[in-house]
């Protein structure tokens, strides 16, 4: 037995020295003094001995452990030490390299266009706010002047969330309007942005989620003449002071009179192109002034104050702004697209 033992120590210890890597040193462990390693089987063998041969055998034993476990042991600190100094070296930094380019990147034309539409209104005196875009019909129509059963409340137009149909995805900033005028108080002078959600196919003008931007002003003697005035600012900084607009009478439930609002087409000067199909004039937003049915609604006395209301798809602006021709572009995020703003 002290020869196998002595074989046991010279084997393992030739193997321990070449191990290459922890993992083949750690498998070596788990061969020579494991449960199941070489020398606990040589140690079973002890039952055979005389009495006088096992605390000699034994010591033996032990002394072969303690050095198979100090070799292991320095073997493991040799290869950490190597594999630390590899280590460094492949991590080295070359200090007198130059440094790799960062991209920077750039607003977005949505943002763009709504940041200096933004500073307009704010240079103006009014007030940015923001509203839920989950919201109750009670706001998004019904104080809106929109009663039940008119086709803007239909399901195939509108996100619904209750079987009732009283909480739904906003279809308008308009909301906002309402619910400010119920809580500040007057005079009020606000610009809400904001998604808004409705039932349209995607394609190069529809998208189910889009953006607007609206404004509201309510006080004493506000008139038509305010809200041309207002939107003509907006319109001459945005595209320059030569910019010719129009004003449309129209129909929209939560103003009354109300009007669309077009620019003359810039490309052919109003005599009719393909970009304003031949109409010689590109409409832009929707406004008019606040429907006294609507004050009413929100706790205002309609025949003291008066108020005028637009809404303009922030998307129709940036388009105009930036000669997009398909409204897919800008929400695909295409770093090629992207890039030229």
């Amino acid at each position: 037995m002290k020869k196998l033992l002595q074989e046991l120590k010279d084997a393992s210890l030739s193997a321990i020295s070449s191990a290459d890597s922890i993992d083949v040193l750690e498998n070596l462990r788990v061969k020579y003094l494991g449960k199941k390693g070489e020398l606990t089987a040589i140690l079973k063998q002890m039952g055979t001995l005389s009495e006088d041969e096992r605390p000699v055998i034994g010591q033996l034993a032990n002394e072969v452990r303690e050095a198979l476990t100090s070799s292991i042991d320095a073997r493991r600190e040799e290869l950490s030490k190597k594999m630390l100094e590899m280590r460094l070296r492949a991590e080295k930094i070359d200090v007198t390299m130059p440094g790799k380019s960062v991209t920077i990147g750039k607003k977005h034309p949505l943002n763009t266009v709504l940041d200096e539409a933004m500073e307009i209104f704010i240079g103006m005196g009014f007030t940015i706010v923001d509203g839920p875009e989950i919201e109750y019909a009670e706001y998004n129509f019904t104080k809106l002047n929109t009663a039940e059963g008119h086709p803007a409340r239909d399901r195939q137009d509108t996100f619904y969330f209750a079987d009732d149909d009283s909480i739904l995805l906003r279809t308008q900033t308009s909301p906002v309007q309402a619910r400010v005028m119920e809580t500040q108080p007057l005079p009020i002078r606000i610009l809400s942005p904001g998604r808004v959600y409705r039932k349209d196919e995607v394609d190069a003008t529809h998208s189910p989620m889009f953006h607007q931007i609206e404004g509201l002003v309510v006080d004493k003697g506000i008139t038509m003449g305010d809200l041309k005035g207002t939107l003509n600012t907006l319109l001459r900084k945005l595209y320059g002071e030569n910019v010719v607009t129009r004003f449309r009478p129209h129909h929209f439930p939560f103003t009354e009179p109300s009007c669309e609002v077009d620019i003359q087409c810039f490309e052919c000067g109003g005599k009719g192109c393909r970009m304003c199909k031949g109409e010689g004039w590109i409409e832009i937003l929707g406004a008019g002034m606040v429907h006294p049915n609507v004050l009413e609604n929100c706790g205002i006395d309609s025949k003291v104050y008066s108020g005028f209301a637009f809404g303009i798809g922030l998307e129709r602006i940036t388009m105009r702004r930036f000669d997009i021709s398909d409204l897919r572009l800008i929400f695909e995020n295409d770093v090629r697209f992207l890039n030229q703003f």
